[in-house]
């Protein structure tokens, strides 16, 4: 029987806790994962949407994410991602009216919602964004994801509600407050940074 060596048994075991260690330190300096800068600049343009169809994008579609530091806000690469994500969610062959992160692989808080109750219905970046109230009565609708293809839902949503994000402009906390079917746009892609799928609030599900 082949008996292991303890001496690089416990080498392993100390690059394995050193590297997770730098990975943490990477993260909380605000930089991106080398996994993320991969995803981030393998390509221009539309990005692959992960889908629940697929195991290993399952584990990233359900992992919470994780805020940006400030100094992240404005550089380059945050621009990219913004880019990115905006050219996949406006793609014509997958159109949506949101995205977060994670549907691209990044476990990042971040959101592109399009603003129906705004002039021009634009699409628009909220970092670390959250919902802190919600008021009235939920109300049933329908529901799709990018990420849960050939599957509709009836969920019920508040049409009423307050969200709280750091300005990519001031880089201040931010309060806003939003009605209607963009304010269900914004609960949907939230969820998505807490590892949520629609699909496990819906009242009902059926095939596209």
């Amino acid at each position: 029987m082949y008996e292991k060596n303890p001496i690089i048994v416990n080498k392993f075991a100390f690059m394995k806790r050193m590297t997770i260690l730098f990975a943490a330190m990477l993260l909380s300096a605000g930089c991106w994962s080398a996994r993320e800068g991969k995803l981030l600049h393998d390509g221009e343009g539309i990005m692959r949407v992960l889908q629940v169809t697929d195991k290993h994008d399952s584990v990233v579609l359900r992992a919470p994410s994780i805020e940006f530091q400030k100094s992240m806000i404005g550089r380059k690469s945050y621009r990219l991602l913004c880019e990115r994500m905006l050219a996949t969610v406006r793609n014509p062959e997958n159109e949506g009216v949101g995205i977060a992160a994670p549907q691209v692989g990044i476990n990042r808080k971040l959101v592109a919602v399009q603003r129906f109750d705004k002039e021009g219905e634009p699409f628009e970046f909220y970092p670390n964004i959250r919902i802190t109230s919600a008021r009235g009565d939920s109300v049933a609708g329908r529901e799709g994801c990018l990420s849960i293809p050939g599957l509709r839902g009836i969920v019920r949503r508040s049409r009423d509600i307050d969200i709280r994000y750091l300005s990519p402009f001031t880089l201040r906390d931010t309060m806003e407050r939003v009605t209607g079917f963009t304010a269900v746009i914004f609960q949907h892609e939230t969820d998505h940074l807490a590892g949520i799928l629609y699909t496990d609030k819906a009242d009902s599900l059926f095939a596209e």
